[in-house]
């Protein structure tokens, strides 16, 4: 009871955690075991996602998502996912030999190979390679070992020093995956192929190489295309070495070291940006996921009836066969009776996702990370925290929609309004969001509602000057309140709120269409003054010389013969010239005006 006691002051004397997502009463439990292992571990930001017999039962995000501490993490950040990208590509490898187009049996180099390009071959100095098969560069027993050194590194994996890959290749830097695993050609192998385990990422980025030789397309493209899309997963890029070219909503990443550039600029730079070549780690851990993405993800290659896989039942269980040479590796996947899991590692980055034989499966993604053994074993431990934890379960299944709206296009009207219409995704509803200036920057969050005005400026304020102008059911709106010659920029958010949401908002904000365009200038104001005038002129000139005419008219001799009849038609011109000179007049200051509205 002491110790009890103990542990429940401590947490109470803790700082809280920004907290962002759904709210699930039901799993507090897990909200503070999240926070215990933050405060412990000193983690800056984290995003938890838990599914249960397929929904999406817990999404919930703690901390701060950028390096100034001010921007809440949320369920919709993405963040690196270091060597959890390897379950990736292994399932596209498998897709490929589900579908008949690669053999596990096929040798890797070679003339018999997938990869016979001289560029690999040429490189080749031990001729086990020519024996690598696709099935041992999935299980981790291709030869290499990275624990055994090389050219006086500690390691010989050529992604701890790729300065010394672009030296020893004459490559330029930053040097790219195909580089890496032409590097490690020349080096030979540490073993027989298909002798023992060794952990390798080079591995993995050939088989990278081999997807793109047979599928004709990028390892990116590919997967997106024929793995992630048919699972409904948007929220998933491969990432960038630089804070600058971060993806929208990434988080920012927290590290402690330094290491030399990997630009070859002879600097020291933060180790999570720019020291890494992320941008050559593509297969084996260059993917960007949201939690709830990820999970999304697993589901879909877990072989249970309760959401479609995109693989084959039989080829799910193929892939987590355990190897011959390790029992707890299978082919991509950590494995045992109980669970499937794999975690992932890197500057600024700690990843860890599972898959429960009895239906539960949780992604945990960290902004930064420990070194320590007990580090990781806390964060294993993390999720069956959640899971047994548990006395009561939500009902609810907070993945948001799968389809985005699409086909925005729209018509601008006079007066200040413009007509949107799209066609609609597959959520129960959509948010418009409206911003002048530049495009839509401030996103809507998860389990809030916002109150629409179609009437810009009226409506719920996201922040940076988006408001929210269309919040429903429908694929069309009618914009009011627009100025005149300015640009604005639309964006449709696809969302989920009904009672399988417990009606919370859930938005889909990876792929939203958006719309710019620009409305007409303010009418002219020389054309104003100039309809005006045209205007009035029938009015006042004709009139002035029908008079001045008949007066002539009726002027007796005598008068005529007293005064002078020329002076009087200059007379009669006065006016007329007059007022030429206070149109010129308000022209100038008109054409000023107009000047003064275009700078404004």
């Amino acid at each position: 009871m002491k110790n009890l006691l103990a542990l429940l002051l401590g947490l109470l004397a803790l700082p809280a955690l920004a907290q962002t997502g759904a709210s699930t009463p039901q799993l507090a439990h897990c909200d503070a075991a999240i926070e215990q292992f933050m405060q412990r571990w000193k983690i800056p930001g984290a995003s938890v996602a838990i599914s249960r017999h397929g929904k999406l039962v817990y999404s919930r995000a703690f901390g701060y998502a950028d390096l100034g501490r001010t921007v809440p993490m949320r369920p919709s950040h993405l963040m690196r996912v270091a060597s959890v990208s390897k379950p990736v590509t292994a399932t596209a490898i498998m897709k490929l030999v589900e579908d008949g187009r690669l053999e596990l049996s096929h040798k890797a180099f070679g003339p018999e190979g997938y990869l016979q390009s001289d560029y690999y071959t040429s490189a080749i100095r031990d001729e086990r390679v020519y024996d690598i098969t696709v099935q041992q560069l999935l299980e981790h027993s291709a030869g290499w070992n990275r624990n055994n050194g090389t050219d006086g590194f500690s390691s010989s994996d050529p992604i701890d020093f790729p300065l010394h890959v672009a030296d020893a290749l004459s490559a330029p830097n930053p040097v790219g995956d195909s580089t890496m695993v032409r590097f490690l050609l020349t080096k030979g192998l540490d073993f027989k192929p298909g002798a023992r385990f060794a952990y390798s990422n080079v591995g993995y980025l050939v088989l990278g190489k081999i997807l793109e030789k047979v599928t004709g397309q990028s390892y990116e493209t590919w997967v997106r295309a024929n793995i992630l899309a048919p699972a409904g997963i948007q929220e998933a890029h491969l990432g960038h070495n630089l804070l600058a070219d971060k993806n929208e909503r990434e988080a920012e990443y927290f590290s402690k070291d330094h290491r030399a550039s990997c630009y070859g600029t002879g600097k020291n730079v933060s180790a999570a940006y720019g020291s890494w070549n992320l941008e050559a780690m593509n297969a084996h851990g260059g993917w960007l996921f949201s939690a709830r993405d990820l999970v999304r993800f697993l589901v879909a290659t877990d072989g249970n009836p309760a959401q479609p896989d995109v693989l084959a039942p039989a080829t799910v269980e193929q892939m987590r066969e355990p190897s011959e040479n390790n029992r707890h590796y299978a082919k991509g996947w950590m494995v045992s009776k109980k669970v499937s899991w794999h975690t992932g590692s890197l500057d600024g980055t700690a990843s860890c996702v599972a898959q429960t034989a009895d239906g539960y499966t949780w992604a945990i993604l960290l902004n930064a990370r420990a070194n320590p053994n007990r580090f990781w074993n806390d964060l294993e431990k993390l999720g069956w925290e959640c899971v047994e934890g548990a006395t009561e379960w939500p009902t609810q299944d907070f993945f948001p929609p799968t389809q985005n709206a699409s086909h925005l296009r729209g018509t601008i009207l006079p007066t200040g309004t413009a007509a949107l219409r799209w066609t609609n995704g597959n959520g129960s509803r959509r948010l418009v969001i409206l911003q002048e200036g530049s495009p839509v920057a401030a996103l809507p969050q998860d389990g809030t509602s916002y109150a629409p005005d179609a009437a810009f400026g009226h409506g719920s304020a996201l922040g940076k000057g988006a408001y929210v102008v269309a919040a429903g059911p429908d694929s069309t709106i009618s914009l009011r309140n627009l100025a005149p010659n300015k640009t604005y920029y639309a964006r449709v958010v696809e969302y989920l709120q009904n009672d399988t949401t417990g009606q919370q908002a859930m938005y889909a904000l990876d792929g939203n269409p958006t719309w710019q365009f620009h409305t007409p200038a303010a009418p002219s104001l020389l054309a104003k003054l100039s309809h005006t005038s045209a205007k009035k002129k029938p009015a006042v000139k004709k009139p002035a010389v029908a008079q001045h005419k008949a007066k002539a008219a009726s002027v007796s001799k005598t008068a005529a013969k007293k005064q002078p009849l020329a002076p009087a038609p200059a007379k009669a011109d006065a006016p007329t010239s007059t007022s030429d000179s206070y149109l010129n007049r308000l022209r100038t200051k008109g054409r000023e005006l107009l000047k003064w509205f275009a700078k404004a």
